[in-house]
């Protein structure tokens, strides 16, 4: 009898280890389930420039990398769609080896499309200065009371479209009486901004300059 009972006891005893352990095996799973799960999608912040357009124009040769590369990263990442523009749809490599694919003519650019209309500079910038086409595309933008914008060299194209004239802008240091000719009060900064027009001196002055521009787009 007493095997019996002693049989009983630890057959109950085995069977309530094995009840313990289903226990925390269930109550493990739970709680390893719980932390595997998805969370909800959470909203995404809407960025700062998020539907802003901006076209960048570039020549179809010599380009200054950094003008375009340092602007169009900044306002990519606070949400603006960027595009690139030139005289041709060609591959042209900039100044410091980088290989641009230009987005679209220069001819196709209608003001009336985009927030910013913005000129990057280097040697090559100097083919726009008195090209016609160009300086109705910037004095229709600016009559439009869209935003434009030019480095290093470029702003000698504005300044030579009229559209400087009485205005605060800076420029690179070899270029600096052209504007004044034109009737443009030539402030030396970095980065110069009157009303709607950007103006910047040149390569160092990139990421300032892209991001005065995103200033501008978000008022």
């Amino acid at each position: 009898m007493k095997r019996i009972f002693s049989r009983l006891w630890w057959d109950l005893q085995l069977a309530i280890s094995m009840l313990v352990v289903i226990t925390v095996l269930i109550i493990g799973c739970k709680e390893k389930k719980e932390e595997i799960q998805v969370p909800k999608e959470e909203a995404v912040e809407e960025k700062a420039l998020t539907g802003k357009k901006v076209v960048m124009i570039i020549a179809p040769q010599n380009f200054r990398d950094e003008e375009l590369l340092q602007p169009k990263n900044i306002l990519t990442e606070k949400g603006a769609e960027v595009v690139v523009a030139s005289t041709s749809l060609e591959t042209t490599e900039g100044m410091l080896g980088a290989e641009i694919k230009p987005d679209m003519l220069t001819g196709d650019i209608k003001p009336e499309d985009w927030d910013a209309i913005i000129l990057i500079g280097g040697t090559g910038a100097s083919v726009y200065w008195d090209d016609s086409s160009i300086h109705s595309l910037l004095n229709e933008t600016v009559k439009q009371n869209k935003i434009v914008g030019a480095i290093c060299i470029a702003p000698v194209t504005l300044a030579n479209a009229g559209i400087l004239s009485g205005k605060k802008a800076t420029v690179f240091s070899s270029e600096v009486q052209k504007l004044k000719d034109k009737g443009a009060e030539c402030t030396g900064k970095d980065v110069e901004r009157d009303g709607n027009i950007i103006t910047a001196s040149g390569p160092q002055a990139a990421k300032e300059f892209g991001n005065a521009i995103a200033q501008a787009l978000t008022e």
